[in-house]
């Protein structure tokens, strides 16, 4: 049903290769976010599953 809608649009292609850049991006920054993190917020983040 959306098909037929979507194959009437102009431009469409372009969403999906959007989206795929919007996730690429979010995880690199995600990665690199926790690379560059301070070993004192790690050691405290990672002992919060254990605290009461």
């Amino acid at each position: 049903m959306f098909k037929h809608y979507f194959e009437q649009m102009e431009g469409v292609s372009i969403y999906p290769v959007f989206s795929l850049l919007i996730f690429f991006l979010f995880f690199v920054g995600l990665g690199i976010y926790v690379f560059f993190l301070d070993k004192k917020t790690e050691k405290h983040m990672e002992n919060l599953p254990l605290e009461d």
